[in-house]
C-alpha cells in the first residue's frame, strides 16, 4: 500500500544514510566484491545486523550480489557514493544524516509554530553562524553543497552559452563545486568563488585538487553587505531559497547593479512547478527551509521571473536542468 510505503520511507532513507556514514560504498569500490563476513570486518558491522543490512541495500537497488554471495556496488552507487571519485555526491547525504535527520523529527512543531527546528531550537546560533563557527561542521556543510550542486553544475555548463562570455562568479560558492565545474568544461573561462572568509581555505584546497587554481580564485565577501564581483555572469545557486521575500529581492537587485550591460544572472534552485503539483522535491525542500531558516522558502519559476523583472532583468527564461532543478536566466 502506497500510504504505508510512504509512512515507513524513513527506514530506507536511514539505511542508505548509515551506509554512507560507514563508507560502505567507498570500501566496496576499493576492494571489489566481498562476502558478508568480509564486509562485516571492513566497515565494523555486528554479525547480527550484517546480512539483513546488506540485503536491504540490495533490495533497495543500492548493491548487487553475485551468485556466490559476494556484494558489490551498483554502477550508480559506484559513481556517486565512492568518496574518492570526483562524481561523489555523498556530502549532502552526510549532512542529512549528521544534522537534518534529527531536526525533521520536529516537523510538526515547525508547522504549528513557523519556527526553525535546527541548532537554534537548542539555544545555539542560527544555521549559518553555527555552521561557520565550527571548522568540522563547516567542512561537512560545504561538502554537502558540492554533492548537491555537481549534477546541476554540469547541466548549467552544458546549457548556457558560455562561449559568449569570459568571466563569471559563483555567489555563495561553498566548497567550489560549481565554480570549478564550469571552467573545467570551458577552458577559456575564469571564475570567482564569492563567500565568507571562513570558506576560503576549504575552497582553495578543493580548487587545487581539481588543478584549476590558475583560473579559479576566491573573493571574500558577504553578499548582503559587500559589492558583488564585477564579471560577465553571476550565478546564485541554493541561495535565494534561504531568505525572506524582501531579502530575495535585495539580492536580485544587487546582482542587477553589479552586472555590466548585456551581463547575465543565473539563479538555480529546485524550483517548484508553476502549478505546485508535481515537483515534490522542491516542495519538500521548502519545508526543509522551514526547518532550517527563520523566513526562507522555495518558489516557482513564475515567482522568480516576476522578482527578476522588478530591477530590470530582461527576457527572463526558465531552463530545466536535471532532476527537480531549474534555472532562471535573465540579462541586464
Amino acid at each position: 500500500m502506497k500510504i504505508l510505503q510512504l509512512g515507513s520511507a524513513f527506514w530506507a532513507s536511514k539505511t542508505l544514510l548509515s551506509a554512507v556514514e560507514l563508507e560502505l560504498f567507498t570500501k566496496l569500490a576499493e576492494s571489489g566484491p566481498l562476502e558478508v563476513a568480509q564486509v562485516q570486518s571492513a566497515v565494523g558491522l555486528h554479525e547480527r545486523s550484517a546480512r539483513d543490512f546488506l540485503d536491504a541495500l540490495l533490495a533497495l537497488g543500492l548493491l548487487q550480489r553475485s551468485s556466490d554471495g559476494r556484494y558489490t556496488n551498483t554502477p550508480e552507487t559506484d559513481l556517486y557514493l565512492d568518496r574518492h571519485k570526483m562524481s561523489y555526491v555523498g556530502g549532502i547525504l552526510e549532512m542529512m544524516n549528521g544534522r537534518l535527520y534529527r531536526f525533521w523529527g520536529n516537523l510538526t512543531e515547525a508547522l504549528r509554530t513557523g519556527l526553525p527546528q535546527n541548532e537554534t531550537r537548542h539555544g545555539e546560533p542560527d544555521l549559518f553562524a553555527a555552521v561557520y563557527a565550527e571548522p568540522a561542521r563547516l567542512e561537512l556543510f560545504l561538502g554537502a553543497m558540492t554533492g548537491l550542486s555537481l549534477p546541476t553544475a554540469r547541466a548549467i555548463a552544458g546549457t548556457f552559452p558560455w562561449s559568449e562570455v569570459r568571466t563569471f562568479a559563483d555567489i555563495g560558492c561553498a566548497q567550489g563545486g560549481l565554480t570549478a565545474e564550469i571552467p573545467r568544461a570551458h577552458p577559456h573561462l575564469r571564475g570567482i568563488g564569492f563567500d565568507l572568509a571562513a570558506v576560503q581555505p576549504v575552497f582553495e584546497r578543493y580548487v587545487a585538487q581539481q588543478g584549476l587554481e590558475e583560473r579559479v580564485t576566491f573573493q571574500t565577501g558577504d553578499f548582503f553587505k559587500d559589492p558583488l564581483p564585477n564579471v560577465d555572469v553571476l550565478v546564485m545557486g541554493h541561495i535565494l531559497h534561504d531568505w525572506s521575500l524582501e531579502e530575495k529581492k535585495l539580492l536580485l537587485r544587487k546582482a542587477y547593479e553589479a552586472l555590466p550591460t548585456g551581463g547575465a544572472l543565473i539563479v538555480y534552485d529546485a524550483m517548484i512547478d508553476d502549478g505546485r503539483r508535481e515537483n515534490a522535491f522542491g516542495l519538500l525542500m521548502s519545508l526543509n527551509m522551514l526547518i532550517e531558516t527563520p523566513a526562507g522558502f522555495d518558489y516557482t519559476g513564475a515567482d522568480c521571473r516576476t522578482w527578476m523583472a522588478e530591477p530590470g532583468f530582461q527576457d527572463v527564461r526558465i531552463q530545466p536542468l536535471q532532476g527537480p532543478y531549474s534555472a532562471a536566466i535573465g540579462r541586464k
